[in-house]
């Protein structure tokens, strides 16, 4: 099974930390060590009759304030063919840490930003493919009052702003909430996908999230 991705097409992938994955560092530039690189891999076994190019700008700690910031610079300046942004988890974060401070972070503002670099986008690459990557919390914490349970409390508000966006935009979507929710209800254990914490997975984590992505983009 091939994906339905032509021959000769520049891949854009964008976001917050996930996405970024030591991108940056000596050791795993250009693409990083997570799932943009595995699904780079993919690509290249599954689909090796063909030949892509495959850019990654994910910045670690970025909101989707600061992706519309840089958006020209890391994305449209690329004239990619088809382009991935993953974010939410720290607007989220923040807003929920400190709401006064950053009410830039909120959902509603959440949501106004993150139309604005689709607009941009429409506007600038209108023959560009899109797939929108919905923010997860990976974790079955079922204590109230923590903190982890309000997190998994607010999050899906993000996540419904990016599922309206993109029905609105007409962009593909991954929802990734539910990936991880599944694997953890078939008794798989947190730590073999999010050892650390539940916002940035291992290593088979990101091989997960990969296969969603080349699913979704084969579909």
């Amino acid at each position: 099974m091939g994906t339905a991705l032509r021959d000769g097409m520049r891949l854009l992938f964008t976001g917050d930390s996930i996405t970024d994955c030591g991108r940056r560092t000596h050791e795993w530039r250009p693409l990083g060590n997570g799932y943009v690189r595995c699904f780079a891999d993919m690509l290249a076994y599954r689909d090796s009759e063909k030949q892509f190019d495959i850019i990654n700008t994910g910045i670690g700690g970025n909101t989707v304030e600061n992706c519309l910031d840089r958006w020209t610079d890391d994305v449209l300046v690329y004239k990619p063919d088809f382009i991935s942004l993953k974010i939410g988890i720290n607007d989220c974060n923040r807003y929920l840490t400190n709401p006064k401070d950053n009410e830039r972070q909120s959902p509603a503002h959440y949501a106004k930003d993150f139309r604005q670099t689709l607009e941009e986008t429409k506007k600038h690459l209108p023959d560009a493919g899109i797939l929108l990557i919905c923010p997860f919390y990976a974790s079955q914490n079922l204590i109230e009052g923590t903190y982890r349970s309000k997190v998994a409390a607010l999050l899906p508000e993000y996540i419904q702003k990016v599922r309206d966006l993109s029905k609105e935009f007409g962009t593909k979507i991954l929802e990734t909430q539910p990936l991880y929710d599944k694997a953890f209800t078939a008794g798989q254990a947190a730590e073999r996908f999010f050892p650390h914490e539940p916002v940035h997975p291992n290593s088979a984590g990101h091989m997960m999230m990969a296969e969603a992505v080349y699913k979704t983009l084969s579909a």
